[in-house]
């Protein structure tokens, strides 16, 4: 409830005569809208205990927005013309969301002290935000109010996926969005493109996700997308300390990526998988078998020696239909990871802020113009 309010619902600001008589329709006004937003909030809170007793359900907007997934594919294919590499960008905006606070639309927030767009894996290589908010904006023109930030971000994966030759799948729907975000998780819940695979696993596990399939299975996804120069530029010139490049990458590759990376640090771009880089398919495990992932994170799945990731690689490298099965049951499971507290949550009006103080914003907005107008 707004601070500034008291039980009857009249706003008691410093300074206002709020008895003249000339504020009287100010007061009611200010009153009507207290008790819409109210209202709201109550709808709200009881769309958030269905939530959170519910199942998610491939047809939860069939009734309320018939048409969300038509919206976003239109406008995810606009933004594909110009922008080859935002399928695999929203892919990776969903994978992001999820590992922190569960998929809450929590990485869309954009409040400075929390926001998890500035944490380490997400600065300035997470991308895609633009395109989620004129999903967003397209769908509050035909259904307000009704699809969730979470919801679309997750709708746009599938079909990022879809568009780029990949499985398609039933969406599981009726996520809410988190009030807050929490850059301090996202610092360190998310897998790191040079941590040993048993850390990737423990991260997998923390969030209760396969530590065996489902992790290669959805680091399959990088079957396309990008990568920067910082992100494997170690394993070309001082690997581990030793001045030498990584023995697990193929030297063939590592040489051509010298010339796009000639020093460290750079934000110099290349593609993830260097045969098919905007096709979803299983080239990405092939390119492992011959030392070929250009991520650390990537190659350690088949160059642990022991590890059980070797032999998925093996199946997934020899059957696309296998690895399309087992990322499709992936990334439902991930689609599943709910917040581990307060799972109240809401419909944001923009993704990027959360409704309570968008509503104190237009509020004080209101005010002051009807103030200066009596």
């Amino acid at each position: 409830m707004d601070q500034n309010v008291n039980l009857t619902g009249l706003p008691i600001k410093k300074g206002h005569a709020w008895l003249h008589k000339q504020t009287l329709p100010i007061l009611k006004m200010a009153f009507v809208r207290h008790i819409v937003a109210a209202l709201f909030y109550v709808v709200l809170l009881e769309r958030s205990v269905s939530f959170a007793q519910d199942q998610l359900t491939p047809t939860f907007y069939d009734q309320t927005c018939p048409n969300v997934t038509n919206i976003i594919r239109g406008i995810l294919l606009n933004a594909a013309i110009n922008d080859p590499r935002i399928t695999a960008s929203l892919v990776r905006l969903h994978f992001h969301d999820c590992f922190v606070q569960g998929c809450d639309g929590s990485i869309l927030l954009d409040d400075p002290d929390t926001t998890e767009k500035v944490a380490l894996p997400n600065n300035n290589s997470a991308r895609g935000y633009e395109v989620i908010d004129q999903m967003k904006a397209a769908l509050e023109n035909v259904c307000a109010q009704t699809v969730s930030c979470a919801d679309i971000l997750t709708i746009a994966a599938e079909e990022s996926v879809v568009l780029a030759g990949g499985p398609s799948w039933k969406v599981p729907l009726g996520r809410l969005d988190s009030r807050s975000a929490n850059r301090s998780l996202a610092n360190t819940a998310l897998p790191g493109f040079n941590e040993p695979l048993d850390d990737i696993k423990a991260k997998f596990a923390a969030v209760g996700l396969d530590t065996s399939v489902d992790v290669v299975a959805l680091s399959g996804a990088h079957t396309f997308g990008r990568a920067q120069c910082f992100t494997f530029d170690q394993r070309l010139y001082n690997f581990s300390g030793t001045g030498d490049q990584d023995p697990d990458l193929n030297e063939t590759l590592a040489a051509r990526l010298r010339e796009i990376c000639p020093t460290v640090g750079l934000t110099n771009l290349t593609n993830l998988d260097q045969t098919t880089p905007d096709v979803f398919d299983n080239t990405y495990f092939k390119n492992l078998q011959v030392e070929e992932g250009l991520l650390r994170s990537d190659q350690i799945l088949f160059s642990t020696q022991g590890a059980d990731t070797v032999g998925i690689v093996n199946d997934f490298s020899s059957n696309q239909t296998a690895f399309f099965e087992d990322f499709v049951e992936s990334m439902i499971r991930m689609g599943n990871i709910r917040p581990l507290a307060d799972v109240i949550g809401e419909v944001r009006l923009n993704c990027r802020v959360v409704n309570a103080n968008i509503s104190i914003a237009a509020t004080d907005a209101e005010d002051a113009r009807l103030v200066s107008s009596t």
